[in-house]
C-alpha cells in the first residue's frame, strides 16, 4: 500500500513538473493565443492573434509603474482585435530607471520578434507615468534629467530604443502628483509617522463634509488643505534630500539607501482626497472633445464627470496607509515641485511644475514626438489627465477622447450608474474598438492602400 502510494506521488510530481517546465501555449476561444516569456528575471506572457492578418505587425508592451498587469484587460481586447501584445511586471519599488529597463528589455524583445514592424508603448493609470518617463528618455536623451529635482539615475538610461506610438488609457496625474494630493497634511513627520495633530479635518461638517452625499468645500478650505500637503511634501524631499547626500558620502546608514516610511501617504484610491467626495472639483474639461458611448457611437462635447462621491473615512494612521519605500525611491518617485498658485480647480490643476521630475506623464509628454492616443474614462477622476497631457505633448499626430461612464477599468462604473440612474452599457467594447479604429487607420502604423 505504501510503495502503491509512493508510485502515484511520484507520478504527479512527474506531471507537475512537465506542465511548468513546458510551459505551453495557451489556446483561447476568444481568437488570441498566450505564451510565457522570461525577460531578463521578469516574467512576460505574450498575447498572440489567432488570426493572421496585417495588424499582427504591430507590438504593444503593457506595464503599470507597481501592478502586475499580465492579466489586464487591454492584453486580451488588443490581441484578439490582431495585436500583438507584451505584458510584462514591473521592477519593484519606487525608482524609476529599473523599471524603466524593464520596458527597454520588453521593447527590445518585440523589435526582434519576427514579423513586427511597429512597437507601441501602452499605458494605464500609473502605467503612463512609466511609459511616457521611458519614451521621453529614448526621445531626447538623458541629458533632460539634469533639470529634474532628482537626478541620480543610472547611466544604463542612455540610448533607450524609441517606441514608435502610445497608447495612454485613464492616465493618472503623475505618481508624484497622486502622492501629493494623498497625503495627510494632518501628520507632521519627518516621514517616520509620528503624531497627528487633525487641524484640517476631511471629515467635519463643518468644513463641508457629507457622509451621506456629495461634499461641497470653499476654495478656501481647499486651497489651505493642499497647501498644507504641498508644505509637507516640500519638508519630506528635503529630509530624503538630505539623507541620500549623507547616503552618497558614505555617513547613512547604508553605503547604497535608506528605508523611507512616510505616515498617511498611501495613495490607492481611497486615501484620494478632497475631489474624491467634492464632485466639484475635476469635474469638466476645459474644452469640448468626443465622447464615445457605450453603443459605440460618438457625439463631441463639454466632457464632464459622471463618478459617484466617496467617503472620507480612510484611516491615515495605520501603516496600511503609510508609503513604505526609500530615500532614492521617495525622490525618484515624489519630488514634484509646485507654486504658490497650486490649486484643484473643476477642470483641472494649476500651479505645478510638470517638468519636475520624470514621475509624471504631463511633464514627460513635453519630450515626446510620436503618434498618441488619448483616452480618459468619466467615471473616474483620473479622466481630466488626458486634457492635460493633450495640451502639453510635443506630438504633431495627436488624438483624444473620452468614454462615458467608464471605471478607471474600462467597464462601466456600477457606482456612477446607481449614482445618476442610468446604465452606460458596454463600456470595454466601445472603447478598445475605437482604439483598434485608430491603431489601424492607413498611414499612421499600417501602409497606406
Amino acid at each position: 500500500m505504501k510503495k502503491t502510494s509512493l508510485i502515484i506521488s511520484l507520478l504527479l510530481v512527474a506531471s507537475l513538473w512537465t506542465t511548468t517546465q513546458a510551459q505551453p501555449k495557451q489556446p483561447t476561444s476568444n481568437g488570441y493565443t498566450t505564451e510565457y516569456v522570461e525577460l531578463g528575471r521578469k516574467t512576460s506572457l505574450l498575447y498572440k492573434p489567432a488570426v493572421v492578418s496585417e495588424k499582427n505587425a504591430i507590438g504593444v508592451v503593457v506595464m503599470h509603474s507597481n501592478d502586475d498587469y499580465l492579466g489586464f484587460p487591454a492584453n486580451s481586447e488588443l490581441s484578439k482585435r490582431g495585436y500583438t501584445v507584451l505584458a510584462t511586471v514591473p521592477a519593484e519599488g519606487d525608482i524609476m530607471d529599473e523599471k524603466i529597463l524593464n520596458i527597454k528589455r520588453a521593447v527590445e524583445y518585440l523589435r526582434n520578434m519576427p514579423g513586427i514592424n511597429k512597437v507601441l508603448l501602452l499605458g494605464h493609470s500609473g502605467g503612463a507615468t512609466v511609459m511616457t518617463a521611458y519614451q521621453m528618455l529614448a526621445e531626447q536623451g538623458v541629458d533632460v534629467l539634469k533639470t529634474k529635482i532628482f537626478s541620480d539615475y543610472t547611466a544604463n538610461l542612455a540610448n533607450l530604443p524609441k517606441a514608435d506610438g502610445m497608447l495612454l488609457l485613464d492616465a493618472n496625474y503623475g505618481n508624484a502628483v497622486m502622492r501629493l494630493i494623498s497625503l495627510d497634511p494632518n501628520i507632521h513627520s519627518n516621514g517616520k509617522g509620528n503624531g497627528n495633530s487633525n487641524t484640517l479635518d476631511l471629515a467635519s461638517p463643518d468644513n463641508g463634509y457629507n457622509a451621506n452625499g456629495v461634499s461641497h468645500y470653499s476654495d478656501e478650505f481647499v486651497k489651505k488643505y493642499i497647501d498644507a500637503q504641498a508644505s509637507r511634501l516640500a519638508d519630506l524631499t528635503k529630509v530624503a534630500e538630505q539623507r541620500f547626500l549623507l547616503v552618497k558620502q558614505g555617513k547613512g546608514d547604508y553605503t547604497d539607501d535608506e528605508p523611507f516610511i512616510v505616515a498617511g501617504a498611501n495613495q490607492i484610491r481611497p486615501f484620494n482626497k478632497l475631489f474624491p467626495q467634492d464632485l466639484r472639483l475635476l469635474s469638466h474639461t476645459k474644452k469640448a472633445w468626443p465622447l464615445v458611448h457605450g453603443d459605440g457611437s460618438v457625439t463631441t462635447e463639454i466632457i464632464l464627470s459622471v463618478r459617484a462621491p466617496m467617503r472620507a473615512d480612510a484611516k491615515s494612521d495605520k501603516l496600511s496607509a503609510s508609503m513604505v519605500t526609500t530615500v532614492r525611491g521617495f525622490l525618484s518617485a515624489c519630488a514634484i515641485r509646485v507654486t504658490d498658485k497650486f490649486m484643484i480647480r473643476e477642470d483641472g490643476f494649476e500651479g505645478i511644475d510638470w517638468t519636475s521630475n520624470i514621475n509624471n506623464p504631463i511633464g514627460n509628454s513635453e519630450g515626446i514626438t510620436v503618434p498618441v492616443l488619448m483616452m480618459g474614462m468619466t467615471g473616474s477622476w483620473e479622466y481630466l489627465a488626458a486634457e492635460h497631457i493633450y495640451n502639453h505633448i510635443g506630438s504633431k499626430d495627436k488624438s483624444m477622447a473620452f468614454v462615458e461612464g467608464a471605471s478607471h477599468m474600462f467597464f462601466a462604473d456600477r457606482d456612477a450608474e446607481k449614482f445618476n440612474n442610468t446604465k452606460y452599457g458596454d463600456t470595454t467594447t466601445a472603447l478598445f474598438n475605437y482604439v483598434d479604429k485608430w491603431l489601424s487607420l492607413p498611414g499612421r502604423f499600417l501602409p497606406n492602400k
